[in-house]
Formats: structure tokens, sequence, C-alpha cells
């Protein structure tokens, strides 16, 4: 039975997308009339929603996750298969990856963000000690299922998943309740899914209203205060070079990279952007890989990615494919070295992106992980890293945003070319 719909141009208004994009535009108008110390109950009020929508999010990462690997590994039956599919993920994160460190290399050193800079020799800020390449690798392993489950550590829970699901494999009949239990968790956690994501737009407004208020406070520029909307406006102009050396990076990343890899794959372009979108969008407005990865999942399912592959690869890149992020190490240290007037050669700059390529694996679950990254890099390298990281403190809300995008966007497209690497693209979506 066909029902009658109405013209699509009658429902642009129903669109989550131009929901998403007004609850950001109102965010940034409330946020910047209502400045926070003006104003303390809608600051908090702001912080509320956007605290509410993230506590939600969280709330599905860990079972939707489980659930959808598990059931994923365990409906293939080949244990070969997922080791060969971990295998071409990790050779094509790390391709990706080295890209995006030598585009941040090259934009780096020819926009040169850093000059003119005032660098706070005094500043600092408090910061995690970053952990080793063995301690990274050993924190893979999951010692304790639930206390990393309760943390939101997600690469032990994948590993534990994954584990879970190739034994799930070797146990027989005795297994099919089991298998049974987790199918039926999936397809509820998607519903739950859905459910929560509807109140994206509010979850956005919060987020923008909550950042933009902070800004309007008062900003601490050349030893002087200023305030209100100049404050917010001014902050923006003084670090206008750095903010935008990182957006066209990230531009030239997507073009020089995202989109030859989809030529080269022969995936649709517009489709590919159509389906991100809203995952892409949610992520930049709320600085959050977490908010935006299940709606990043259903989207890339959607797409044609089978589950199974969408479930283990694009949770494992937000451990290893961190592109946007990667990236804004290299600009960032670059940037601070060229504020404290320090000049590096080629070989040292080389041997700090060599640095980064081992030292960003596995941080996605650290608070501001690509600041610890950067100050303990720097202080390796004789750079003032913690006065660095403090000079670019205050628009690293602003440049969080798009990297985060791209560190979405990066993990979607790792999904698509995988499954279209073993030929699975479309298979479920065509039996469907």
């Amino acid at each position: 039975m066909k029902t009658a719909t109405a013209p699509s141009g009658a429902l642009w208004y129903r669109s989550s997308t131009v929901h998403i994009f007004a609850g950001l535009a109102l965010g940034v108008l409330l946020g910047g009339f209502l400045p926070q110390n003006q104003h303390p109950f809608a600051y908090e009020l702001f912080h509320f929603f956007s605290k509410a929508f993230i506590a939600l999010i969280k709330s599905v990462i860990v079972p939707i996750l489980v659930a959808t690997i598990v059931t994923g590994i365990a409906q293939t039956g080949d244990v070969k298969s997922v080791g060969r599919m971990g295998a071409r993920a990790l050779l094509y994160f790390e391709v990706v990856t080295t890209f995006a460190l030598f585009i941040g290399l090259a934009i780096a050193n020819t926009l040169r963000p850093g000059d003119g800079l005032p660098l706070r020799a005094d500043a600092h800020t408090a910061l995690a000690v970053p952990q080793t390449g063995w301690e990274t690798a050993l924190h893979a392993f999951p010692s304790n299922f639930f206390k990393h489950a309760a943390e939101g550590d997600i690469l032990p829970v994948v590993v534990f998943a994954s584990l879970f699901g190739v034994a799930l494999t070797r146990a027989g009949d005795r297994a099919k309740p089991v298998f049974a239990f987790f199918d039926g968790l999936t397809h509820v956690m998607f519903r739950y899914t859905d459910m929560v994501m509807s109140l994206t737009p509010l979850g956005v407004f919060g987020a923008m209203a909550y950042n933009v208020s902070h800004m309007a406070a008062g900003q601490d520029v050349g030893g002087h205060v200023i305030r209100g909307w100049p404050a917010v406006l001014h902050l923006l102009a003084q670090y206008a070079r750095v903010v935008g050396s990182l957006y066209f990076a990230l531009l030239c990343l997507f073009v020089l990279v995202f989109v030859p890899v989809m030529l080269l794959t022969r995936t649709p372009v517009l489709g590919f952007l159509r389906a991100i979108r809203e995952p892409a969008i949610t992520a930049f407005s709320t600085a959050s890989s977490e908010a935006a990865l299940p709606k990043l999942l259903d989207e890339m399912v959607r797409f044609g990615v089978p589950r199974r592959v969408a479930s283990f690869v694009i949770p494992a890149g937000y451990s290893f494919n961190l592109d946007g992020s990667t990236l804004y190490l290299v600009l960032a240290s670059l940037t601070i070295a060229q504020a404290a007037g320090r000049t590096m050669s080629l070989t040292q700059q080389i041997a700090m992106m060599l640095t980064f390529m081992l030292t960003s694996k596995g941080v996605a679950g650290v608070p501001r992980a690509t600041l610890v990254i950067i100050a303990g890099t720097c202080a390796s390298f004789n750079l003032p890293g913690e006065a660095g990281v403090a000079m670019l403190l205050a628009v690293d809300e602003v440049m969080d945003m798009a990297r985060t995008a791209i560190n979405v966007t990066g993990n979607g497209l790792a999904s698509v070319v995988i499954a279209k690497w073993d030929g699975s693209f479309g298979s479920e979506r065509d039996a469907a």
C-alpha cells in the first residue's frame, strides 16, 4: 500500500540537518548576547544541554560497539577474514596518516602561522603525562572490561569484543543463545540511538552557546582583558592565521587525499558527502567524535558498508586514524616553534613528524589528547611546550571542531575503502 507524500520542497523544515544548523546559529547568537560573567544561569543552562546530550551519546557507545562487533564477527564465522580486515585497515590508516603529517608540515612552513603570535614564556597549563609507545600498545589489551567500559575507553573494549566474537564462532551450537542475545541487543541499541540522535539539535545548541558565552566573558589579549562581542571577534582576528592555516590544511587533506581515494575506489563523491553530512556536522558542532559515532555507524551501513566492517573499522579508526588531529599536531608544534623564534631544520621537523606518527596512536580517550601530545613532544625538541599549549588553548575549541569533523569523515571513508577492498561493499544493502 502506497501512502501519499508531500513534495520534498515542503518538507525542508523537517530535515535534521536544518535543525542542527538552526541550533548552531542560535547557540552562537545567544552565547554572544549572554556572556558567562553577566549571565551565569544561562551559561550553566547551556552547559547542562551540552553535557546531557554528550552523556546520552556516551551511554550508547559501549553497548552498541560490543553488540555490533560480536555479532559481526560471529556472522562471518571466519577468523581469518577478521585478521585480514584488521591488517588492511591498519595499512590504510598508516598511509593516510603519513599524508596528513606531510600536508601539515608543508602548510606550516609555507604560511608560517606562528610568526607574530604572543608566546608567554611563563604560561603553564595542567596536562597529563603522555604515554610511551609501549604503554599505548599495552593499553590495547583489556585487563578489566567493565572498568574500560565505565571509563569509555574504546580501544580495549574493541579488542575484547573482537576476541569474544572469535570465541563465539568456536563454541558451536551451545553459543546460539548468546548470539541471539547480542543480535537482539544490536537492534534495540540502534532504535535507542535513533531516539538519542533526535536530540542532536538541542545538544549542538548547548555546546555552541556554552563555548561562545565563555569566550564572550573575557579573553586576555596582550596583557589586557576584552569582553563581549569585541572579545570574540578580536580573539578570532588575533589567531586568524593559525585557525585559517589549519582549516586550509584540512581542506587540502580532503581534496588531495580523501577525494583521490574515493575516485580510486570508485566511491561516488557526492553520495559519500551526503552520507557523512550529519555525522560530520555533529562532530564539528560538538567537537566530539564520540557524539558522531552512533550516527556514523548507521549512515555508513546505509551507504553500503556491511555492519561487520563498519563496526570494526570505525572504532579502530578512532584510535589509529585521527587524520585531522595528526595534521594538527605538526602544524601546532611548528606554530609554537615559530612564535618562540626557534628555527628547526628539516631533519628535526621530520624527526618530530615520525615521533607524532607513533605517539598519536591510541589517545582518542584522553581529553584534549592533541594538547597532551604537543606539550610532551615539544619538550623533547627543546621547545616551550606548556607555554605554546597555553597560547593555542584559547582557540583550540574552534580548531578542534574542524579536525574532529575530518577525523569522523576519514573514519567513514576508511570503512568504505576496506569494504571495497574485500568486495563486500553493498552486499547487505543489496540483500535487503
